[in-house]
């Protein structure tokens, strides 16, 4: 049994970790479930969350958006639609962001700009419900 999980992180942007690592909480859809050493192959989806890497001391804490995770032989891939360290979060940002779409859903001209505007607003306001659960 290998004693540390291969854990790789990556964005559309970058390439956000790449680590070898005791353990990393992932948000999956159906739930949280944690990835150890030698973790039978899975994938999943994720959920706007929190993922959890665990090497020794204090998790490090990541907040990701959607996207997918990958476990095989090789360790553990997430791909992520947005992932950000959570102490660099600009929740102000996030909220400034919520209220311009709720307006925007608000001020739609037809359904489908309506449906576009509540699908943007309710992913900003799951990244918030996030954020609050991780400050309490």
């Amino acid at each position: 049994m290998a004693d540390k999980l291969h854990f790789e992180l990556v964005s559309p942007a970058k390439l956000l970790k790449s680590a070898d690592v005791d353990m990393v909480v992932v948000p999956g859809t159906e739930g949280d479930f944690g990835v150890l050493p030698a973790h039978a192959p899975v994938v999943s989806t994720l959920r706007t969350g929190v993922i959890e890497v665990h090497d020794g001391g204090e998790p490090e804490k990541l907040l990701v958006v959607g996207g997918f995770a990958e476990v095989n032989s090789a360790g553990l891939t997430i791909l992520a639609e947005l992932a950000t360290p959570i102490n660099e979060v600009d929740k102000a940002g996030y909220e400034a962001e919520l209220k311009n779409l709720t307006e925007d859903v608000q001020d739609a001209k037809d359904d489908e700009a309506k449906a576009r505007a509540e699908k943007a607003r309710d992913k900003v306001a799951s990244i918030l419900e996030v954020l609050e659960r991780e400050a309490a």
